[in-house]
């Protein structure tokens, strides 16, 4: 059967990197919704806001006081979820209550003391020190030897969970290595033992020929709706060249990052006219084996992006039923997805609405 047969009926897509499966079901998009609807918030477009405590000079939540600061700002989170020196405890029944203590590190990096910029709306040079942050950010924390993984991740949009608009992210790095990337690292050291090459290097290779479910490229980046993608607008970005982690990349990869993030978020906004509402998040290799750079060489450097709108703005998509206790199931094809956003445009619904 033809992949575009395939498409018609209910089906199973198996995603490699996590050795799972997602249940496709097209003919769904047809039913009628009656389901939960709300009418979008209004967006606030203000450079500066007195009682933001991301802004410039303001205090935050903490006590503590911003600086008047003019590009990338970053600190130590004041409500950290990981403390560094967290004394080692640990439990063990049977091997069925098990428990240990975690030490890690989180911090914030505020993109811009501008308040009403996104990443969508932010221009190259200021991209560029984004970027340049992560670098810098992935490097230190990763250096210190009882880091195992820096985990670099935005919510986007209070619907995400995310406490501020402001323009930021967050960095946690933790001294285990966490759940995602390490059922990911699993599949890409088995791929290249049965394989002998790059799980994610040859996927993109197959991306680059079907040309179905790339959103936009350049010539270091690539942002494709994954064929296994679970969420309705889910994008996976995939450097070009075979990189590892935020340190490999070259300087005009650094200016590449940003443009394709900008890209892309730029599209998501498009797509309903709203701040478009997502998590995503960095995988790399694990700092663990730091002091070996050939270490984790089966580690492709590639972004997330996780936006949980389904029909518009006001409509989302819920992990629920047999979802939570099945297997992950959507309506919308990846490949509708995906004509939909390269459809959406680059050029920033507010922009061209002003």
């Amino acid at each position: 059967m033809k992949q575009s047969e395939l498409e018609q009926l209910p089906h199973r897509r198996f995603n490699p990197l996590k050795h799972k499966w997602v249940l496709v079901s097209p003919h769904r998009t047809e039913r009628p919704w009656q389901g939960k609807v709300e009418k979008a918030s209004s967006e606030q477009h203000v450079a500066y806001d007195p009682t933001c405590y991301l802004c410039p000079g303001n205090e935050r939540a903490g006590g503590a006081r911003n600086s008047y600061y003019a590009n990338t700002f970053v600190f130590d989170n004041d409500y950290p979820a990981l403390l560094p020196n967290a004394p080692e405890a640990a439990v063990d029944e049977g091997g069925l209550i098990v428990g240990r203590t975690e030490r890690g590190t989180c911090r914030v990096v505020c993109f811009s003391p501008r308040h009403d910029l996104t990443i969508a709306r932010m221009n190259p040079v200021e991209l560029r020190q984004v970027v340049d942050v992560w670098v810098e950010e992935y490097q230190s924390l990763g250096a210190r030897p009882w880091i195992s993984y820096v985990q670099i991740f935005e919510n986007r949009g209070a619907i995400m969970g995310a406490s501020n608009p402001h323009p930021h992210c967050q960095i946690w790095a933790n001294h285990s290595l966490p759940n995602e990337p390490a059922e990911e690292l699993a599949a890409l050291q088995e791929y290249r033992k049965r394989k002998g090459s790059c799980l994610l290097c040859d996927y993109l290779n197959l991306e680059l020929r079907h040309q179905e479910r790339i959103i936009c490229e350049n010539s270091a980046f690539v942002a494709v709706v994954p064929y296994w993608a679970i969420w309705p607008f889910e994008v996976l970005v995939l450097s070009v060249r075979h990189l590892s982690g935020f340190d490999e990349l070259s300087n005009e990869e650094r200016d590449l990052l940003g443009d394709i993030l900008k890209r892309l978020t730029t599209r998501y906004d498009n797509l309903f006219e709203i701040s478009f509402p997502y998590s995503m998040g960095f995988h790399q290799r694990p700092t663990n084996q730091h002091k070996d750079q050939h270490a984790h060489r089966e580690c492709h450097f590639h972004a997330h992006y996780y936006p949980p709108l389904l029909r518009s703005a006001t409509i989302q998509k819920f992990m629920v039923g047999y979802e939570m206790l099945a297997t992950p199931q959507r309506d919308i094809t990846p490949e509708t997805a995906a004509a939909r956003l390269r459809d959406a445009g680059e050029v920033h619904y507010r922009d061209r609405n002003s």
